[in-house]
């Protein structure tokens, strides 16, 4: 009955005027697909390591997250083309973690969320997906450190390892080392946590906790940062049990900062890149916009967030960026560069070319897909 409820204020709520509209499904897969393509046409061969200031292998986080998004392009869009790109590069990579088997490091383990999901697709036949992912978080388990996540981006890299491995192996103590190192990243790194409630926001890392400001004087929230969150907890509770105890914290923080992000949204639709202070490098920007965006959606899908106060917000930032960012040749602009706050990867507009191209997609991949599941709900 709840679903039903949430579908009538959906479809009350999007036949409004036609500025209310969100496109429909084939013409957001229209854009995903051509966004999509412009990439792997780029990047044919997937084991292609990147070169930026130095080389790096392509099982980093960047290219990992795009192929989270790829992942839910596949499920909404089987092409085998898509499944069989993501099996190259896991293939090209041996399965195996930038950093070795027994890295600690969140971006070196980003990949493993691919590589379960493979693993999964193929009904468990190939037990080489799982093996080093699972040896690498297995390694962290066996001590008692929980302080790695050091840094609100890991929560998105590594929560979502932790939850699979623990649904793949039937093992709920994969659940409680997630809690027990997101309660650390919380409440205690940086002094005091680099959560703050009071404000439904996250501080990058402990150099932007208080005293730190922004130029305004406002505390510094990163929005991509943020939205790496928001994306953690969607992820974490799309598959975590429901009687798993913690979960209503996950939830609750959830909500609490999809009401902090819903504020501070630009009249354009986007977000800056600072969220308190729209004046320090101020401008549109894809990628924290599409995590919102993906959050706000899947809340909605869920039943966790009001559809009329968030279905708006959800509207505008879509038609804005398949309106203002997407090329003709299906490159994705206004994409900030990789960083850890507003002044990084600058300049930012519709002609800049982040150093890394890939993580910007899978963003967007994401927050596309997301609407069309919540479209046909």
């Amino acid at each position: 009955m709840r679903y039903i409820f949430i579908s009538l204020i959906l479809l009350c709520s999007v036949q409004e005027s036609g500025a209310q509209k969100l496109p429909k499904n084939k013409t957001i897969l229209a854009s995903l697909r051509v966004t999509n393509q412009y990439f792997m046409n780029k990047w044919p061969d997937a084991g292609k390591p990147i070169f930026t200031n130095i080389q790096r292998p392509s099982n980093i986080w960047t290219r990992s997250v795009y192929y989270e998004g790829l992942m839910e392009l596949y499920r909404q869009d089987p092409q085998q083309a898509y499944l069989d790109y993501m099996l190259q590069w896991g293939e090209k990579h041996q399965w195996g973690l930038r950093g070795g088997t027994f890295t600690r490091n969140a971006d070196n383990q980003c990949c493993g969320q691919i590589y379960l999901d493979l693993y999964e697709l193929d009904g468990r036949m190939q037990a080489v997906r799982a093996t080093a992912i699972r040896a690498s978080i297995d390694s962290m388990m066996r001590t008692p450190k929980i302080d790695d996540w050091n840094w609100i981006d890991a929560l998105q890299m590594a929560m979502p390892v932790f939850v699979k491995l623990g649904n793949i192996y039937q093992d709920p103590a994969y659940h409680q080392r997630m809690y027990e190192m997101y309660a650390f990243t919380k409440n205690r790194h940086g002094g005091k946590g680099l959560y703050n409630a009071a404000e439904g926001l996250w501080w990058r890392d402990k150099d932007f906790v208080p005293p730190y400001r922004e130029p305004n004087g406002e505390d510094c929230y990163w929005s991509r940062g943020n939205g790496w969150v928001v994306a953690a907890l969607v992820r974490t509770l799309s598959e975590l049990p429901q009687n798993d105890p913690h979960r209503a914290e996950y939830l609750q923080d959830f909500k609490e900062m999809c009401n902090a992000v819903l504020k501070v949204q630009r009249p354009d639709g986007f977000w800056n890149v600072s969220l308190h202070d729209p004046n320090h490098f101020g401008g549109k920007e894809l990628s924290g916009t599409a995590l919102f965006t993906y959050g706000f959606a899947w809340g909605i899908r869920n039943g966790h967030l009001d559809a009329q106060t968030y279905l708006t917000a959800i509207r505008k930032a879509w038609n804005a960026m398949q309106q203002d960012c997407i090329h003709p040749n299906g490159k994705l602009g206004f994409v900030q560069g990789t960083g850890k706050e507003p002044k990084d990867g600058q300049p930012v507009n519709f002609d800049s070319t982040p150093d890394f191209e890939d993580y910007g997609l899978g963003c967007f991949l994401l927050a596309g897909t997301e609407i069309m599941k919540l479209k046909r709900r």
